[in-house]
């Protein structure tokens, strides 16, 4: 049976930001460091300043933090050079680059993704409110050395597991800005292809898959046999062994859909940059591959070459994304847990603009899952939301989705992309940050 050793640690000690200077990587105003959550936990950031304004500017356009999923996976790495970062992967300046729009910050979270790191495994995180707790320090940390953001509108875009972390993490910044201990100008989340009701994601794998040719009946009931397995699970509160039940679920979709892509339906599996990326052991200590994140070597190349920019800031011992697969195996019990809860605290106790955005290509949280937890989420505008006109976004006169809102509640569905949204629906995912951004009550 699967063991792990807690610790509860408490600290009785303020956090400390590193911050360099201007120098950064690529072309742009930017700030780097890092700040001690807790004590032996650092977490790095990377700040752009919009770059289509003078620095002085800045400021007066929207701040823009992103959390990557996983978790475990770099948001200054896969966010930043995969995404919709300054520059491509190949180091080239990217014509969809947000830190046109506005100011970025890049958050490597948890402790242990990307170029953060901790002293000692006791500091990894296990539950999402430990996320949240780490998050709050952080931000009221950065905000006490980046003053001139106190007025600035702040939104918090997310990806995959990001947004399971981010709907807590809102809500207690929120509490903190209620009561007073933080004063900015916190204005809402963008929770993209979110991991908030694995459940809900794991049950429709093979009606999607179905309905798309994907697979016959014989395997979608193979997929659906554990499909509803992992769903007793969930239910009677098995959380180890539900985690299991996904990864078994996953490859029973890879036996019978030979070649498919959990992030976008349309790529093949053996992709070049598309490759499995993390380890999990089961009860009987056999490796498991979890299907979490594309990786590619050209990216790992990148990141030590920002490394090698950084090291002013970066120590020399931490490699990039080297503790990501402790952060997944430290979450284990966490993984398949709900947090829609959390949603309706955001839409009934906060004057914070929720946005759910979602490719219609991904499969590991495809569009049907996220739909079925939005139907069920109970606040005040859920029935007037559902009966709204549904409108189409475009871009120059090109259809790239359709957007549904009522109140301060979105729902995006992007046109022609998958789980990055920003990677394979670009100019989409532009034109939702500037809808998004500029909102008003």
């Amino acid at each position: 049976m699967y063991k792990t050793i807690y610790f509860i640690l408490v600290f009785f000690c303020v956090s400390t930001l590193v911050v360099t200077g201007k120098k950064g990587f690529g072309p742009g105003s930017q700030e780097y460091g890092y700040v001690e959550v807790r004590k032996g936990a650092h977490m790095f950031y990377w700040l752009y300043y919009i770059n289509t304004v003078k620095e002085s500017e800045a400021t007066k356009h929207p701040l823009v933090i992103w959390l990557q999923g996983g978790p475990g996976a770099s948001s200054t790495g896969y966010g930043n050079f995969e995404e919709f970062g300054t520059l491509y992967k190949n180091l080239s300046e990217r014509e969809s680059a947000w830190t046109k729009h506005v100011n970025v910050l890049y958050i490597d979270n948890p402790v242990g993704s990307g170029f953060s790191y901790v002293k000692n495994e006791s500091l990894y995180v296990k539950t999402n409110h430990d996320i949240a707790v780490d998050l709050v320090t952080f931000t009221k940390e950065f905000y006490k050395n980046f003053k001139k953001f106190s007025k600035t509108p702040l939104y918090i875009f997310t990806e995959s597991y990001g947004g399971k972390m981010t709907v807590e993490f809102a809500y207690n910044l929120y509490q903190e800005i209620k009561k007073h201990k933080l004063k900015i100008n916190f204005k809402g989340i963008a929770l993209g292809d979110s991991w908030i009701s694995p459940v809900d994601s794991c049950l429709t794998w093979a009606p999607y898959l179905l309905n798309i040719g994907e697979i016959d009946m014989e395997g979608y009931n193979e997929i659906n046999n554990v499909a509803q397995k992992l769903k007793s699970e969930v239910e009677s509160g098995q959380w180890f062994q539900a985690t299991d039940s996904w990864s078994d679920l996953e490859s029973v979709v890879k036996m019978t859909s030979p070649g498919i892509d959990f992030y976008n339906i349309l790529y093949g599996s053996d992709d070049d940059d598309a490759v499995l990326s993390n380890d999990l052991k089961d009860q009987n200590n056999n490796e498991k591959k979890l299907f979490l994140y594309k990786f590619s070597q050209g990216l790992k190349s990148i990141m030590d070459q920002v490394h090698d920019t950084f090291k002013s800031v970066i120590p020399s011992s931490v490699e990039w994304n080297s503790q990501s697969t402790y952060v997944f195996d430290y979450l284990r019990e966490d993984f398949m847990k709900p947090v829609t809860n959390y949603v309706e605290k955001l839409l009934n106790e906060t004057n914070l603009q929720v946005v759910v955005y979602s490719g219609q290509l991904d499969l590991i949280v495809d569009t049907p899952g996220t739909l079925n937890w939005v139907e069920r989420l109970h606040w005040p505008g859920a029935e007037k939301w559902k009966k709204a006109d549904r409108t189409s976004l475009k871009v120059e006169s090109k259809q790239e989705g359709f957007v549904k809102t009522y109140d301060k509640f979105t729902f995006y569905w992007i046109n022609r992309a998958g789980h990055m949204v920003p990677t394979d629906n670009p100019y989409g995912a532009l034109e939702m940050l500037k809808q998004v951004t500029s909102y008003k009550k």
